[in-house]
């Protein structure tokens, strides 16, 4: 059988998963009478959650006599990990790009990746329906893009198809009939190279994924780059240090739709699943020769942010989790770091009680911490820090490709937040009322920077950013203009005290929640933290007078998510994680610690 191996990659939100349904409904994936969800790929909570891809997924599909192969990657650039290790395993790329949006900063971080892996991607203007479609205006971009991340002549006669991938229609020209997706799947077929097929040869492949099944524990996701794979194998592992041990392959699964399927060999060109070797991991070479040689090995970027990730120390400690001790904090860590590549922890550092964590972004460790918590997890994390490297005797930190659109009225609100956080505007634009606005912010001026957004906004922003290089220190960053307030007592917060604070600022917590001292209550909006007492409730007597009753009405509190309260703490602050709550608080919970600690 012949194989096409292709990943599809985009920015955020242009449409990869609902192409990937198109595909597979129109590819026969799905029995007539099956009822089929829309991102049927996104198959994790959160993913569904959130709306977003956020770990690779490979599925496949028959036409024609071809299996093809589609890796579906995640489109946010804190899971780019996920993406480089996918692209060593395919052909070619399907790179999906809004008709209006055009490339976006994370189409420009997954072209430049398969660029540099040689790969000449077949672009798809997706959302061709829309009435602000500018297809044309897209295409030119999209060359102008490739030219300026260096792409060969080859990759530059790049092919083109329109498509409405929640329609399931694909067009060669703008005035064909809208039919079916079928014009796209001959294309791939005519396009994209057959994968080399050689089964003579020994078997040789490389791990680019991991997945976890109950009964068959850890295995192996890869692509078979010579000969056949076959139950009962004895074989050769190469280590990512170059340490060679044996195994034995116990299983093998292919893809078919969304379907494993459970096979007593594979072939050369095919991406495959194998069980049976417990220790397998990302990078490493499987070759039924002894002495083979190993696979270039697999880069990913490294991380650009650190998170402390430490046992709950506030006075409500063991209340509501299950793994609560530093012991179950660190399996953990070590389980994640067998499968998030992306991800580093410092396990020997410390004092035993914490670990630090560094991630790609706010939202690559928000997305462990979410885990975590829901797996029955407590703890408490810090606010999240810039790694910063040094070159040539210079202090260097990572800078973000930030791409704002907001309505024409708040523009100048924005250029002046994100210009008091060391943000250079680089490309300004204004079309219907709505401002388009390219900046280079360092990564530390856009912590805590999207709540602000959203207010200034009032929800009608839309903000996307991923990391660009690493740049010259840029000098001090105040990071929020607000203090907060403290609960200096213990007790159950009080309406009637929460209604009299609401003047100092907003408040964060509902009545009757219990609170510590040294909880974070509210926000004080003149600067300065404030120490408050949430639990007096009002004097009462039998003497009444009308007009000195009144009603005590308190203003709807903000729900703060996970990642609001990450982007919320400072540096003297935590958040307190438990699967049924999310608390703040500061790091000394007492007035005289917090002055011994040298913070009032």
């Amino acid at each position: 059988m012949q194989y096409r191996n292709i990943a599809i990659i985009a920015h955020v939100d242009h449409g990869k998963t609902t192409l990937v349904d198109a595909l597979l409904k129109q590819g026969g994936a799905f029995s007539s009478h099956e009822q089929v969800d829309t991102c049927v790929m996104d198959s994790n909570d959160q993913e569904k959650e959130r709306g977003i891809t956020i770990y690779a997924k490979n599925t496949a599909i028959e036409y024609k006599g071809t299996k093809i192969n589609i890796v579906d990657t995640p489109g946010h650039a804190d899971f780019g990990s996920e993406v480089e290790r996918v692209l060593r395993m395919v052909d070619s790329v399907l790179l999906v790009v809004d008709a209006y949006e055009g490339p976006m900063p994370q189409t420009k971080f997954v072209l430049k990746k398969a660029l540099e892996h040689g790969l000449k991607p077949i672009v798809v203007i997706n959302k061709i329906d829309k009435p602000t479609a500018q297809p044309a205006a897209v295409i030119d971009m999209l060359f102008d893009l490739f030219v300026q991340l260096g792409a060969t002549d080859e990759q530059l006669d790049f092919n083109v198809v329109y498509a409405i991938a929640r329609d399931g229609v694909a067009i060669l020209n703008m005035d064909d009939e809208r039919k079916d997706i079928t014009p796209l799947f001959d294309m791939v077929i005519d396009k994209v190279p057959a994968a080399a097929n050689d089964t003579e040869k020994p078997f040789k492949m490389q791990i680019a994924n991991l997945a976890y099944d109950n009964y068959l524990g850890r295995m192996g996701i890869g692509r078979v780059y010579e000969g056949k794979a076959k139950v009962g194998q004895t074989v050769t592992i190469i280590g990512n240090d170059g340490v060679r041990r044996t195994g034995k392959i116990s299983k093998v699964f292919t893809t078919l739709g969304l379907r494993k399927v459970e096979v007593a060999e594979a072939e050369a060109g095919d991406i495959i699943t194998l069980a049976g070797i417990p220790d397998i991991f990302v990078g490493e070479t499987i070759s039924t020769v002894p002495d083979a040689e190993p696979m270039a090995p697999i880069t990913i970027d490294e991380p650009t942010l650190k998170m402390e990730f430490m046992v709950n120390s506030s006075p409500f400690a063991g209340r509501e989790g299950k793994f609560v001790t530093s012991r179950n904090i660190r399996d953990r860590l070590e389980k994640e770091l067998e499968m998030n590549v992306g991800l580093k922890v410092d396990l020997d550092g410390g004092d035993g009680n914490g670990y630090v964590v560094s991630g790609r972004g706010e939202l690559h460790l928000s997305v462990l911490i979410e885990t975590m918590r829901r797996e029955g997890f407590e703890l408490q994390v810090g606010a999240p820090q810039v790694i910063f490297h040094e070159e040539a005797g210079k202090k260097m930190e990572p800078m973000e490709n930030v791409v704002i659109w907001v309505p024409e009225s708040c523009s100048g609100t924005i250029i002046e937040h994100l210009g008091k956080r060391k943000g250079l505007m680089t490309d300004m634009k204004t079309e219907n009322g709505i401002t388009s606005m390219e900046f280079e912010v360092p990564t530390r001026g856009l912590l805590g920077f999207r709540s602000i957004f959203t207010v200034d906004t009032k929800g009608e922003g839309i903000m996307y950013s991923s990391f660009s290089k690493y740049d010259e220190y840029k000098g001090p960053i105040e990071k929020r203009e607000v203090g907060s307030m403290i609960s200096g007592f213990p007790g159950t917060a009080m309406a009637y005290s929460l209604w009299k604070l609401e003047e100092r600022g907003p408040i964060l917590i509902e009545p009757a929640t219990e609170v510590y001292e040294g909880m974070i209550i509210g926000e004080h909006l003149k600067g300065g933290d404030l120490v408050v007492n949430p639990t007096k409730n009002k004097q009462l007597t039998n003497m009444r007078a009308s007009g000195t009753d009144e009603a005590v009405r308190l203003t709807p509190i903000r729900k703060m998510t996970l990642e609001d309260c990450l982007d919320y703490i400072g540096a003297d602050e935590y958040v307190e994680v438990t699967p049924s709550s999310l608390r703040l608080r500061k790091k000394f919970l007492t007035e005289n610690e917090r002055k011994r600690g040298g913070k009032a």
